[in-house]
C-alpha cells in the first residue's frame, strides 16, 4: 500500500487534441557530444520565475517545443500560479501570458510566451531504449540551466500513466523542464520523484505533448482561479514526491504520529490522499481542520 500526500488540488479532464509542431525547430539527428548538446539546446530552455496566489515564489522550468509563442512545463509548476516570468540563458525576460492547455492526470501545461525567434526542441518520435543515456537541462535549488545526465532505468506504468524512469539527480527547481536523448530531442518531462530512493526520478513521454492542443487561446494567470487540488503538487515547484508507507513489521504508531505532524504543518489547506492498494487507488479529498481555539 502506498500513500501520496498532496494539496491544493482538483480533478478535471483535459482535452487531447493532436496539432502540428510549427515554428523554428532544432535540426539535430546526428548523436551529440553533451557540450555540443548542451551549446544548441540551450536557447530553447526556460527557467521559470514562478509566483502562486498564496504569494510564495519559486524557480522551475519549461521548454519551447510546441509552436509559436508556446513552451511545455509540468502541470504542478503553475495550478496555482498568479505570475510567471520566463528568463533565457542569456538574461532575456518576457511574461508569461497565460495557460494555453493542461493535463492534470499526466502532469503537462503549455504556456504563452512571446519567445522571438528562438528554435525549438524536437519531440522524439520514437520511445527509448531501457539503458539510452539522458540528459537534463533544469534549476536544482534554483541553479538554472544546470546540465546532468544518466539513464533511461525502466519505462512503467503507474497508476494508469506511462512514465520513463530515470536515474538523473532531480532536486526542487527541476520540474517541467526536458528529458533529452543525445540527439537533442526531447523524450520527456520531468515531473516526480520517489522519495525514499537515490536517482529514481520519472518524465512523462513527449509524445504525450503532442496530444494536447495547442490551438486553445490562452487564459490569462489574472483570470485562472488557482486548482483547489493537484494530484501531487509541490508547494516549492520541486518535482512531485511519492512515498510508500512504513513496511510491515515498523511502528504503526510512529508512522500515524508523523502523517498528524505533517497535517499539523498545512492546518486551512486542502490536502488529498491517495490510498493505493494494488491497481485500486482510492482519494480522500479534505480541507485540514484549523486548532480549536482555547
Amino acid at each position: 500500500m502506498t500513500v501520496q500526500m498532496t494539496r491544493n488540488s482538483i480533478s478535471a479532464t483535459a482535452a487531447c487534441v493532436c496539432f502540428v509542431i510549427v515554428g523554428l525547430t532544432s535540426p539535430l539527428r546526428a548523436e551529440l557530444k553533451p557540450e555540443q548538446l548542451y551549446s544548441a539546446i540551450a536557447p530553447s530552455i526556460v527557467a521559470l520565475d514562478v509566483e502562486n496566489f498564496a504569494g510564495k515564489h519559486f524557480v522551475a522550468n519549461a521548454f519551447l517545443a510546441s509552436g509559436e509563442r508556446l513552451a511545455v512545463t509540468a502541470w504542478h509548476v503553475v495550478h496555482d500560479a498568479r505570475r510567471v516570468e520566463a528568463r533565457f540563458s542569456d538574461n532575456q525576460r518576457v511574461t508569461v501570458t497565460g495557460l494555453v492547455d493542461k493535463n492534470e492526470k499526466l502532469d503537462l501545461a503549455l504556456l504563452q510566451l512571446d519567445a522571438g525567434r528562438r528554435p525549438r526542441i524536437t519531440l522524439a518520435a520514437a520511445n527509448p531504449q531501457i539503458g539510452s543515456r539522458v540528459y537534463l537541462i533544469g534549476s536544482p535549488r534554483g541553479l538554472d540551466f544546470s546540465m546532468s545526465e544518466g539513464l533511461i532505468s525502466q519505462i512503467r506504468t503507474l497508476d494508469g500513466v506511462r512514465y520513463y524512469q530515470l536515474s538523473c539527480p532531480i532536486s526542487p527547481g527541476d520540474s517541467g523542464g526536458p528529458v533529452l536523448n543525445d540527439r537533442g530531442e526531447a523524450i520527456g518531462v520531468v515531473s516526480w520523484r520517489k522519495a525514499d530512493a537515490e536517482n529514481v526520478g520519472f518524465a512523462i513521454p513527449c509524445p504525450e505533448v503532442a496530444r494536447m492542443n495547442a490551438a486553445l487561446p490562452a487564459v490569462a494567470w489574472s483570470e485562472a482561479a488557482p486548482s483547489s487540488h493537484h494530484p501531487a503538487n509541490s508547494p516549492d515547484g520541486a518535482p512531485l514526491v511519492r512515498a510508500a508507507v512504513t513496511p510491515a513489521g515498523a511502528s504503526a504508531t510512529d508512522s500515524y504520529l508523523g502523517f498528524q505532524e505533517f497535517l499539523a504543518g498545512h492546518s486551512g489547506e486542502r490536502v488529498t490522499i491517495i490510498v493505493q492498494e494494488g491497481d485500486q487507488a482510492t482519494r480522500f479529498n479534505f480541507e485540514v481542520p484549523k486548532p480549536a481555539a482555547k
